[in-house]
């Protein structure tokens, strides 16, 4: 049956003589599809139940461990990178500002590049009096870091249509100061290129790669790093990349997704993409090893297409700068079908292990997961529990057997969802979630079910790109999380909308007229009304066609519809005779294997849009990475509405992330009331706290200039943070009063 329809397909597809031909060959398509998803395999659960339930990574043992290198400590004065230094420790010496005079902060300068309005994710770098930072209308600047005054501006050249990579030093840039034969020069990402620039002047440096860049294949993202005369930097949508700092010339290229030959190719279930490098790197200036932070494979959501572990995503790889060889990696989530990408990039700590200090690095997740490995061997300091994972039930995908469930260090958060964990704030808000739990799946590492939602904390939940800080000294971490539970449907690729080229089926009009206004135009599901995509994987067209008529729940029956429109509104629903689906394609057809998507990002909220669990909802937490537990933790950001309702403060949305100072602050904005604040580093206790033009989107720089110490945020709202100002242009600086 299978060849017979391919080969009706390739006829009346490609042929795309007529409407009628074109309509004709995605029904083709659908049937394909329909007809694979039958032949393929679902995973075998009682196999998988047979398995230990435990088992576990040992963790280095005392002979293993790598004896310290001390840091030089008098860059760290400085903010030459926007991860602060090369080991991503965002940790300043400066200590002018301290616990005691804090409170007597207030803003320096404000500067405001007036070309437009947009989100802004990197934290700005200072050098010798001038601070480097974006603009919203794809600008670099040099501002005077004393006064907000800009010194000169390079224009990007403008990008249609404008593309994530776009953006300027999206998540970052830095400073290299040259050599007796070369010049000091600015490096940034833009586009498809990596830029150097004259810091003094903002122009191009022709020396370098093409008139000053050269390309990048994957597209900019994240800050590198230069150790010797090596330039290490990552691809939006893959691999590591090595450039001859002076010359621009490339160096090595380190894939993300293992091919052919190279190990850890046998992860991958065939040629594919993913394995992501916007989370960002780190380097050990005293060893030459880049530690890379790799993200989720793709596709988000869908692993039956990639089966297998899939290196090297989700891993912290480490790689020998000169050469590009790889010496370890370890890997969080196995074969991640839940976007719990390792998104920030590994700080280079020093940390007491049997009674010695010892280099380690760590690794974070949206999984919640923090691991702290050995710097040499990349073995975990602590060891490392895996559990027994539930199989799919989808056709044709196979779940990792394990994944990480780890006791120590404490997980910053947890994946599992549970439901003890569902939100008190009013009988209403609770009634509301419990309905939207009780048709949804939830566990541990629970695989997705075609038009079910499941619930977890990931895609916005655990560590963020933001990343952690570093108390160099003591060894502390000080990582920003999020308390947001994901609600995440997997359905049928004939699932996806009708592409708005062919017009509705009369099945598709009646929808919109009877049903759209409880189940959501895109039969996503609209308050305690169920979706509707994917229901024919859950129920039959006679059970849809009795609740039609009958009802059920707050579900009235229909009385109007006659048999015709009845019939047209259920194909309608069950994806029968429709149009064809928008971004669908012809390689739907050429895969072996059922093709899913999933519906977009959805969290688990409540009737008014809170956040569907109890708080904190977002928090700053703060390790002893000697002994893996958290000394403190305490709630990030408020909802002024809630406080006034009397709820304590409940933290919000944070995608900022923490700087550390050696006068005892933490400094930290990324929420969506707009502050800036201060912590103890000791306690936890907010001490300090100003309101910003736009909520910060980035972690502060601290830096001083003629003896006088600031904290620079960037502060332009929008993206997923919000912020009541919206969408800015601002970066703001603070000091003491003079």
């Amino acid at each position: 049956m299978l060849g017979d329809l391919m080969t009706i397909f390739s006829l009346i597809f490609w042929s795309r003589a007529s409407a009628l031909g074109h309509f004709l060959g995605w029904l083709i398509v659908g049937l394909v599809g329909v007809a694979r998803a039958a032949e393929a395999p679902v995973e075998d659960a009682t196999a998988r139940a047979a398995l230990p339930e435990f088992k576990t990574i040992p963790a280095a043992t005392a002979a293993e461990l790598t004896p310290e290198i001390p840091v030089p400590m008098a860059p760290m004065a400085r903010w030459t990178r926007s991860q602060g230094d090369n080991g991503a420790r965002r940790y300043s010496t400066l200590r002018q500002i301290t616990r005691e005079n804090v409170r007597d902060l207030e803003v320096a300068w404000t500067y405001r590049s007036g070309d437009g309005a947009a989100n802004i994710q990197c934290t700005p770098i200072v050098v010798d009096g001038l601070l480097y930072a974006p603009t919203p209308g794809r600008a670099m600047v040099a501002i005077d870091a004393a006064t907000g005054v800009e010194r000169w501006r390079k224009q990007l050249e403008p990008s249609r249509p404008a593309r994530t990579q776009d953006a300027p030093a999206r998540r970052g840039l830095v400073y290299w100061p040259g050599d007796r034969e070369n010049t000091a020069r600015l490096l940034f990402g833009a586009g498809d290129w990596i830029y150097a620039v004259d810091p003094l002047s903002g122009k191009s440096l022709p020396e370098f790669g093409d008139a000053g860049r050269t390309p990048i294949p994957t597209g900019a993202t994240a800050s590198g790093a230069v150790f010797e005369h090596v330039f290490v930097t990552t691809g939006l949508s893959g691999d590591v990349y090595a450039y001859d700092v002076r010359t621009g010339r490339s160096l090595w290229r380190f894939h993300s997704v293992s091919r052919e030959a190279e190990f850890g190719a046998d992860t991958w279930d065939g040629p594919q993409a993913g394995a992501n490098g916007w989370s960002g790197l780190s380097i050990d200036d005293q060893r030459g090893i880049a530690f890379i932070a790799l993200g989720a494979p793709r596709p988000d959501m869908v692993g039956v297409g990639r089966l297998g572990d899939n290196l090297f995503s989700n891993c912290v790889l480490a790689l020998d700068v000169r050469t590009g060889r790889r010496l370890w990696h370890f890997q969080d989530v196995r074969h991640d079908i839940w976007d719990l990408d390792v998104c920030a990039p590994p700080n280079l700590v020093t940390i007491v292990r049997e009674g010695r200090r010892v280099d380690v690095v760590t690794c974070l997740g949206k999984s919640g997961h923090l691991f702290v490995l050995d710097r040499l061997t990349g073995k975990p300091i602590f060891p490392v529990r895996l559990r027994r994972a539930p199989t799919s039930k989808l056709p044709g995908e196979q779940t990792a057997p394990y994944q990480p469930d780890p006791e120590l260090p404490e997980p910053i958060s947890r994946s599992e969802f549970n439901p003890a964990d569902i939100t008190d704030r009013s009988p209403e808000a609770r009634d509301f979630v419990l309905k939207v739990v009780a048709r949804s799946n939830y566990g541990f590492f629970e695989p997705f079910t075609e038009g079910k939602p499941t619930l977890f904390t990931g895609s916005r939940g655990g560590a963020e790109w933001s990343g952690a800080a570093v108390d160099v000294p003591s060894g502390r971490l000080y990582v920003t999380s999020n308390r947001w539970v994901s609600k995440i449907t997997v359905i049928a690729n004939d699932e996806r909308e009708r592409d708005p080229k062919f017009p509705a089926s009369a099945g598709e009009n009646i929808y919109t007229v009877h049903c759209a206004a409880c189940h959501g135009p895109g039969r996503a599901g609209l308050g305690i009304s169920p979706p509707l995509i994917g229901v024919k994987a859950r129920l039959t067209a006679e059970a849809v066609s009795a609740i039609i008529t009958q009802g059920r729940g707050t579900m009235p029956p229909n009385l109007l519809l006659n048999a015709v429109e009845k019939n047209a509104l259920i194909d309608f629903i069950f994806r029968k005779n429709q149009p064809p689906a928008r971004g669908a394609g012809a390689e739907s057809a050429a895969s072996d294997r059922p093709k899913y998507v999933f519906d977009g990002f959805h969290f688990l909220v409540d009737h008014e849009g809170y956040p569907g669990v109890k708080p904190p909802w977002g928090l700053l937490n703060c390790y002893d990475l000697s002994t893996g537990r958290a000394l403190w933790r305490v709630p990030l950001g408020e909802l002024p509405e809630l406080t006034r309702q009397g709820m304590p403060i409940t933290g919000s949305q944070t995608l900022g992330g923490a700087s550390v100072t050696a006068g005892g602050l933490v400094f930290v904005a990324g929420t969506a009331d707009e502050k800036l604040r201060a912590f103890d580093v000791d306690t936890g206790a907010e001490l300090w706290a100003a309101r910003l033009p736009f909520a910060g989107t980035a972690a502060p720089a601290i830096y001083e200039v003629a003896g006088r110490q600031f904290v620079v945020i960037t502060a332009t709202g929008g993206g997923r943070v919000g912020g009541a100002s919206g969408p800015g242009d601002a970066y703001v600086a603070f000091a003491l009063k003079k």
